[in-house]
C-alpha cells in the first residue's frame, strides 16, 4: 500500500541555491537511514554528487536557452513514496522507487533514489533535476501531477503484487477554496 506525496524544491528564505539542494540530499541519503549508503541509487548523475550535478545542469540550461527565473525557481522534485509495513524489502522498494523515476521522467532527468528504513514503513525519498539531460527544458509540476505520481505508484505496486490504498483521502485544497 505504496503512498506518495510530490513537493517542488525552492531555494527558500535565507538559503543559497546550492545549500537548499545539498541539504535536501544530505538529508535523505543520510547513511542511518540508508544502511550506510547500501539503499542510495543514482541515476544519469553520481548520487554522491548529484547536488552539483543538478546545479551544472540548471546554469547549461540558462546558458542554453536565457532563461532566468527569480527565488520561485525550482531546483528539483522531492516524492516521498512510503509502503505498507512488512509488505516490502528495503531492496525491493529501492527498485520500484527507480522504476518509478524512470517512468515518470521519461527517462530524461537525473536522479537519486534513497530508501530509508529508520521507521516501521519502509519509504524512498527519490529527487530528480528540474532540467532534463540535455539541458534544454524543465520538468513543470502540472495540474494534477499529485494524482498522476499516485497512479504511477500504484500501477507499479499493482505490477508488483502490492497493496493500493484504494480510497485515497485528498489533501490540501482546491485552486477554488
Amino acid at each position: 500500500m505504496a503512498t506518495t506525496r510530490i513537493m517542488p524544491l525552492h531555494i527558500g528564505k535565507g538559503r543559497t541555491e546550492s545549500r537548499a539542494i545539498s541539504d535536501i540530499i544530505d538529508y535523505v541519503a543520510n547513511p542511518q537511514k540508508t544502511d550506510n549508503g547500501k539503499l542510495i541509487t543514482g541515476y544519469g548523475c553520481d548520487s554522491r554528487t548529484a547536488d552539483a550535478e543538478f546545479l551544472l545542469a540548471k546554469r547549461q540550461y540558462i546558458a542554453a536557452t536565457g532563461r532566468v527565473r527569480g527565488a520561485d525557481d525550482v531546483i528539483a522534485y522531492h516524492v516521498r513514496q512510503s509502503f505498507k509495513p512488512g509488505e516490502i524489502t528495503p531492496e525491493e522498494a529501492n527498485r520500484l522507487g527507480v522504476e518509478f523515476a524512470k517512468r515518470f521522467t521519461k527517462d530524461n532527468h537525473a536522479f537519486v533514489v534513497c530508501t530509508h528504513i529508520d521507521k516501521s514503513h519502509v519509504h524512498n525519498h527519490i529527487i530528480w533535476s528540474a532540467v532534463n539531460a540535455d539541458c534544454d527544458r524543465k520538468f513543470r509540476n502540472f495540474w494534477g501531477s499529485t494524482r498522476a505520481v499516485r497512479r504511477l505508484s500504484d500501477t507499479i505496486c499493482i505490477e508488483n503484487g502490492l497493496s493500493i490504498v484504494e480510497d485515497p483521502k485528498p489533501h490540501g485544497k482546491s485552486y477554488n477554496k
